[in-house]
């Protein structure tokens, strides 16, 4: 997942999961206009983990 540009993506495997990402991203910055990415880098970002009870 990619929070700040709003970007994610899905795979059976960690390691297919990031590759994908990979692929999301360079596709993103190959076609966004620079106004899009401008506008989705803007501000911060806050990323945790947490834990709930399950049952």
């Amino acid at each position: 997942m990619s929070p700040d540009l709003d970007i994610v993506s899905q795979a059976t495997s960690i390691g297919g999961a990031r590759a994908n990402l990979m692929e999301a991203l360079t596709i993103f910055f190959e076609v966004a206009e620079e106004p899009e990415i401008v506008r989705r880098l803007r501000g911060e970002t806050f990323v945790t983990q947490v834990e709930v009870p399950v049952g």
